[in-house]
C-alpha cells in the first residue's frame, strides 16, 4: 500500500516566522541620570574646568586689642574633565532589506537607539571606578585581599555614610545651604511614614550584592519587623540614610591565574626584566572583568627585544595585554595583532582569543583594573551625594539615516543608520562619592 508521508513533500512546506521579533534581555539604566547636566559651550575646546573656592581657616586664637589680623590668603581648587566624541554606526544592504522578513532598517533604529544609552550609562561607571574614596568589606584594605566571605553588610554600609556625612557631601533631598544650623527642637518629616522623603546618599548596587545585603541576619530582622513586602519584593531601598538602585550594568572583576610571557627578539623593548598583565573584555558591554596575575619577570635582551604571549581561548571576550619594568605595569603593550585603525592602533588591546601576540614595545599609558585573588569576583557599589559627579555635553546625540543615493552609493546599495555624541563625566568632588568593594555569595549561573 502506497503511503504518502509528509517527508515527501517537505518542498512544499512554507516556513513559518513569527512576525513579532523575541525581547532582548533587560538592562536596567541608573548611572548617567545621577550626573548634574553641564555644558561646554562650542568653540571653547574639549575640556572643561569647574572651580571651587576653598574655605577659609577659622581663627586660631582672639584678636588683641587694636591690632588686626594677618588676614587669610584666599584659595581655589579645580576639577577638569574631558569630552569625547562616541558614535557608530549599522550598515545594510538594498538586498538584505529586500530579502529578509523583517524590517531591517527599522530594526536597526531601534538597536542603535538601546546603544546609545547603554555606551553612556558603562561610560558612566566606568568614570565613577575614579572615585579614590573606597571602603573594602570586614576592612580588608584592598581588592586583592578580599576572600569569597566578604559580602555587603550593615557595617561597610554604616561606616561609608558616617564617612561620608562627616565630609559634608550633601544629600539629595537634603538643604541646599552650604552651612545648615539646625534647631535643637526643628520638625520634620518622620522617617517612619515617608522614609523616602528623607535626605539621603544613593547607592548603585550590582543585583548579586543586593542579594548579599537582604540575606543579612539584621537586615532581615529589621523587614520582619517594619516592613514584610521589602521581603516579598526583593527590594532594598532605604537603609541608614542610603537609597539603593540596582543595575545589572554595574562593572564586575574576577581574579585569574597569571599568564606568563616569553622573550624573544623581534622588536624594540630595551634591555630589561618586564612584567606583563593580561586583561579580558566581555565584548557586549566591554568592561575589563576578568583581570589575570601580574606575571613572572621576563628578561629580555634588547634593543630588539620582544614577549610572546599566549592568550586563553575563551568565547565572548577579547583581550588586552600591559607591559612594563615593574610589577604594576601602567602602559599597553605594542603588538601587529592590534587594532589597524582608530585612536588604538597598534596597541595590544581588542586582541581575539587563542593565539600568541608579539608585543614589541610599550604602548600609550593606561592602567589595568586592580586585580582581585585568584578566582575571587568583586562588585563595586557606587555611593555618592548630591554634586559628586557631572555629565558635560559638548553636543547632543544626533542620529543619521542614509538610504538614499549619493555620489560614494551612486546605485543605493546602501543604509547607514548612525550615532554620535559629545561629552564626557566630571568627578566634581572627590570627598562627595565612593565605592564599597565586596565579593559575592551568588553568581548568573544556575545548577
Amino acid at each position: 500500500m502506497a503511503t504518502n508521508q509528509a517527508s515527501n513533500f517537505s518542498a512544499d512546506i512554507v516556513a513559518y516566522i513569527q512576525e513579532e521579533t523575541l525581547p532582548l534581555a533587560q538592562r536596567q539604566l541608573v548611572a548617567y541620570q545621577f550626573g548634574d547636566p553641564l555644558t561646554l559651550p562650542k568653540g571653547r575646546g574639549t575640556t572643561y574646568t569647574a572651580t571651587r573656592y576653598n574655605r577659609l581657616p577659622l581663627p586660631f586664637a582672639p584678636l588683641s586689642e587694636g591690632v588686626p589680623p594677618v588676614g587669610e590668603t584666599m584659595t581655589i581648587s579645580q576639577v577638569t574633565a574631558t569630552a569625547l566624541q562616541w558614535g557608530d554606526k549599522v550598515t545594510i544592504t538594498d538586498v538584505a532589506e529586500m530579502t529578509i522578513y523583517h524590517p531591517l532598517f527599522k530594526k536597526g533604529i531601534e538597536l542603535t537607539a538601546l546603544q546609545v544609552s547603554e555606551t553612556l550609562e558603562r561610560n558612566t561607571f566606568n568614570n565613577l571606578m575614579a572615585f579614590t574614596q573606597v571602603n573594602y568589606v570586614n576592612n580588608r584594605g584592598s581588592r586583592a585581599a578580599l576572600v569569597a566571605g566578604d559580602v555587603l553588610d550593615p557595617h561597610t554600609v554604616n561606616r561609608t555614610v558616617a564617612a561620608l556625612t562627616t565630609l559634608g557631601a550633601p544629600r539629595y533631598d537634603g538643604t541646599e545651604q552650604t552651612d545648615q544650623k539646625l534647631e535643637a527642637n526643628a520638625g520634620g518629616v518622620e522617617a517612619s511614614k515617608s522614609p523616602r522623603a528623607m535626605p539621603h546618599y544613593v547607592a548603585l548596587i550590582h543585583p548579586l550584592v543586593a542579594g548579599d545585603f537582604s540575606e543579612n541576619s539584621t537586615v532581615v530582622t529589621a523587614w520582619s519587623y517594619s516592613d514584610l513586602n521589602r521581603l516579598y519584593n526583593y527590594e532594598i531601598g532605604e537603609w541608614r540614610g542610603m537609597r539603593f538602585c540596582q543595575s545589572n550594568m554595574i562593572p564586575s572583576f574576577v581574579g585569574v591565574a597569571q599568564i606568563n610571557g616569553v622573550a624573544g627578539t623581534a622588536g624594540a623593548l630595551a634591555t630589561a626584566t618586564y612584567y606583563v598583565i593580561v586583561t579580558a573584555s566581555d565584548t557586549q558591554n566591554q568592561y575589563e572583568s576578568r583581570i589575570y596575575q601580574v606575571s613572572a619577570g621576563v628578561a629580555v635582551t634588547g634593543p630588539t627585544g620582544s614577549i610572546s604571549v599566549t592568550l586563553p581561548n575563551i568565547v565572548g571576550f577579547t583581550f588586552s595585554v600591559y607591559v612594563g619594568t615593574t610589577t604594576s605595569p601602567a602602559n599597553l603593550g605594542l603588538s601587529a595583532s592590534g587594532p589597524v585603525s582608530g585612536p588604538l592602533t597598534g596597541q595590544a588591546t581588542q586582541l581575539a582569543p587563542n593565539q600568541t601576540v608579539v608585543i614589541t614595545g610599550t604602548g600609550v599609558a593606561q592602567t589595568p583594573p586592580a586585580a582581585p585573588a585568584t578566582g575571587v569576583t568583586v562588585y563595586p557599589t557606587f555611593v555618592f551625594g548630591k554634586g559628586a559627579y557631572g555629565q558635560v555635553v559638548l553636543d547632543d546625540t544626533k542620529f543619521s539615516y542614509l538610504s538614499t543615493a549619493d555620489k560614494s552609493d551612486p546605485l543605493n546599495q546602501l543604509r547607514v543608520i548612525g550615532w554620535k555624541t559629545f561629552y564626557g563625566t566630571l568627578i566634581e568632588n572627590q570627598q562627595f562619592g565612593a565605592r564599597i568593594e565586596s565579593s559575592s555569595a551568588f553568581t548568573a549561573t544556575f545548577g
